[in-house]
């Protein structure tokens, strides 16, 4: 695939050496009878971030979390997870998923709960788990299935921290919470990822939320990768231009529109494609307004930075030959 470029922002995200990889796909993709889900995805997602993974219902953001974790095989292309095969020991003992289902068994109490992470889980930090527990003033001895949603969404959280993973995988997980308990859990999770150089995948559809929580993307439309890369640089590539004069005209004919947005602050956002000659303002867009832009336009050119672009499929499959000759 041609992926356009974007140049290094000035945002504290970029200019950042690109380090290893906590995902890497290349030409990944994952047919059902329906059709395709996922078709020809690329992309690396450097280890460390705290990644934000947008895109409508059914544009293939499950389907991506379950290669992954290896619930799901693909049809064309590898996955890799820290350079290990998904479903591998390494990669398993690596990664913690949290499903939007977020499946506990009812019957045990949460203190069970907890034991049976520990038991499980050879770097397991049950301070962090029982921490998180508490601050909810969930009793221990009470069982899960007794619970309401928010606590049960609580004791999962505390599972997936508990297990000190090197990359945690988060679908929609706090759908079901009010407001003071999401913020409060999104502050847990940027703070032990910071803390612990955890990288985080969160799926969302909360996207005013994202912007306080994510320093990384990955945008996906009708199964393929619309944007990737450094939250800023992707911020620093476009612009709004205010609806004033002639926002149709001319004046943007440097830049490619990506569309119209009329919430909040109305105006054309736009990819820019060279220096802005416009008379009326223009301002940076926040997370959410370049967000909503592109889910809007789901045929808008895609943009992939270059800290989330790989090689050719052929680069890892020659490795992995490689690695299977001398192993």
């Amino acid at each position: 695939m041609n992926h356009a470029e974007v140049h290094h922002g000035s945002g504290p995200g970029s200019g950042r050496p690109v380090g290893s990889a906590a995902i890497e796909a290349h030409g990944l993709g994952k047919q059902y009878r329906r059709g395709w889900a996922l078709r020809d995805v690329s992309f690396r997602l450097p280890a460390g971030r705290v990644c934000g993974l947008v895109g409508p219902n059914g544009a293939g953001k499950s389907t991506l979390m379950g290669l992954a974790t290896h619930m799901i095989r693909p049809t064309t292309g590898s996955l890799r997870v820290f350079g290990a095969a998904p479903g591998s020991t390494e990669a398993v003992l690596r990664t913690a998923f949290l499903t939007q289902e977020k499946p506990l068994f009812r019957r045990f109490t949460v203190a069970e709960t907890l034991r049976l992470g520990r038991e499980f889980n050879p770097c397991w930090d049950q301070e962090v788990a029982e921490g998180i527990i508490r601050a909810g003033q969930v009793p221990l001895e009470a069982k899960v299935g007794t619970l309401s949603g928010g606590q049960r969404t609580r004791v999962a959280f505390a599972l997936a921290f508990g297990k000190r993973p090197d990359l945690l995988i988060l679908d929609e997980p706090m759908a079901d919470l009010d407001p003071l308990v999401r913020r409060e859990l999104m502050a847990t999770l940027t703070a032990e990822a910071a803390q612990h150089g955890t990288t985080v995948l969160v799926s969302s559809h909360m996207l005013a939320e994202l912007e306080h929580i994510c320093d990384y993307l990955l945008v996906i439309a009708n199964g393929g990768l619309r944007l990737a890369g450094e939250a800023d640089e992707l911020r620093a590539a476009h612009a709004l231009f205010a609806e004033s004069g002639d926002a149709s005209s001319a004046a943007l004919a440097p830049h490619s529109v990506i569309g119209s947005h009329d919430e909040g602050r109305p105006g054309v956002l736009a990819r820019l494609g060279g220096p802005v000659e416009y008379g009326g303002p223009v301002e940076p867009p926040t997370l959410e307004e370049l967000l909503l832009a592109y889910l809007r336009s789901p045929d808008a050119p895609p943009l992939i930075a270059p800290s989330a672009r790989v090689g050719d499929i052929h680069d890892i499959l020659t490795h992995d030959r490689t690695k299977a000759v001398t192993a």
